[in-house]
């Protein structure tokens, strides 16, 4: 039997409870004049006119100060109890997953895009206690998510994300929250469905994603004997810079995709690879070889570029792989988020991270136009949020060896912890 989850929300307030608030207050003030006076009349004259001073001046406060009592709705962002939110000494990235009973924004019932790999709960994943964390910095209070403000602020704009599959399981994490305010169209897809674009028509804002994996030129040579990517370090992929002039707010990110083998070319010549064994011919300089030069042209082309979008790079997302890798029999069953001193990023991780962080580290400095959503550090913490065997439906109906069924530990369930990329996102570019 399917496990969903279905999550009960409590309507915003009814109509009518504020009048119904104020009749009150007034009908308490009215009373309060309401003694009755037998003295004399000069006696009763002073009496009266000083209860009607005190009656006028308890209706004045409390029609001041009572007049429009406060409802918070699911949509509503928590009140930070510092009054300063926004503040810079504020690291966004620093914190801890705290448990959250009020759950995710969205359910498997109530996104209509989630792809099939990520929607967990429908495949027949058991346990639900990962959906119900919170990402809460150290320094300050972090605002949920509020669907019908973002769209609001980012009317008549465009909105995009380019990098791999991580890319877009984060822009469907986005979907999925704004598609409770209002359902979006999609208006175009490339032949493989790996880029796309969304509307949200009543809003004119634009989303999209952009597939481009890593970042720069590349090809796949396909021979008999092998199949060889190509990348060229000099170039940026022109599936993405093409569009660049159109986008008002962009979230770039690498990944995982430079660990593949691959030929270098810078000039129009070979200058090296990695992972190429049988190459004689070829350097192996390795994968942060890659990385840098890409990560480095990235840099130039956003500095150089005459149209300035605001631009987030996304750093690194670790997986969460035991006893093995994706091919090797490794798999992820945590239910439960690591704490700070529990969990150590892999050394390809850690290494990609180290990358980014030298080459963007003073480039945010002084700029209006790029920032760094640092999401490695509170996504290593949360071994619990991957689809694992739950890839597939229901992945050990027959099986009689579970060690069989492949595992995905690198993306993320959906609804899930990347959710709350979103909520950094948002206080990232928006709030600061």
């Amino acid at each position: 039997m399917e496990q969903q989850l279905t999550l009960v929300l409590l309507p915003n307030s009814p109509k009518g409870a504020s009048a119904n608030f104020d009749e009150q207050t007034l009908d308490d003030a009215s009373s309060s004049s309401s003694s009755s006076c037998t003295q004399t009349p000069r006696t009763f004259l002073k009496f009266f006119l000083y209860f009607s001073l005190v009656a006028l001046a308890y209706y004045f406060i409390i029609s001041t100060f009572t007049v429009s009592p406060v409802f918070i709705s699911l949509d509503s962002p928590p009140v930070s109890p510092s009054g300063n939110v926004s503040s810079p000494k504020c690291d966004l990235f620093s914190g801890d997953w705290i448990p959250d009973p009020s759950g995710p924004l969205y359910t498997n019932l109530s996104c209509h895009h989630i792809q099939d790999f990520q929607n967990c709960l429908l495949n027949g994943r058991p346990d639900v206690n990962y959906l119900f964390w919170r990402w809460k910095p150290r320094d300050c209070d972090l605002p949920r998510f509020s669907p019908s403000q973002f769209l609001d602020r980012v009317r008549n704009k465009w909105w995009a994300f380019v990098g791999d599959s991580i890319a877009r399981n984060h822009v469907q994490s986005l979907i999925c929250i704004l598609s409770q305010v209002e359902e979006v169209v999609e208006v175009y897809h490339d032949k493989e469905f790996r880029s796309k674009i969304w509307r949200f028509p009543s809003h004119n804002f634009t989303l999209s994603v952009v597939w481009s994996p890593f970042l720069v030129k590349s090809e796949t040579l396909v021979s008999s004997s092998s199949s060889d990517i190509q990348l060229y370090l000099d170039q940026l992929d022109h599936k993405w810079t093409h569009q660049y002039s159109n986008f008002d707010y962009v979230v770039i990110s690498g990944g995982k995709w430079f660990l593949k083998a691959t030929i270098f070319h810078e000039n129009n010549t070979v200058t090296g690879c990695h992972y190429c064994q049988g190459r004689n011919n070829l350097t192996d300089f390795g994968y942060d070889y890659s990385y840098r030069k890409t990560l480095k042209l990235l840099r130039s082309f956003v500095r150089d570029s005459t149209h300035k979008p605001l631009v987030l790079f996304r750093t690194t997302t670790p997986d969460h792989f035991e006893n093995g890798e994706w091919n090797t029999g490794g798999y992820c069953n945590r239910t439960m988020p690591f704490k700070e001193d529990e969990a150590k990023l892999k050394t390809v991780d850690d290494v990609m991270r180290d990358v980014e962080l030298d080459v963007f580290r003073n480039f945010g400095e002084g700029s209006t136009n790029f920032r760094l959503l640092d999401t490695t550090g509170m996504s290593l913490l949360r071994p619990d949020g991957h689809p694992g065997p739950y890839r597939h439906p229901h992945p050990f109906a027959g099986v009689k060896d579970k060690s069989s069924v492949q595992n995905d530990c690198l993306h993320w369930c959906l609804p899930g912890p990347i959710d709350s990329w979103n909520d950094v996102m948002v206080e990232t570019i928006l709030n600061r």
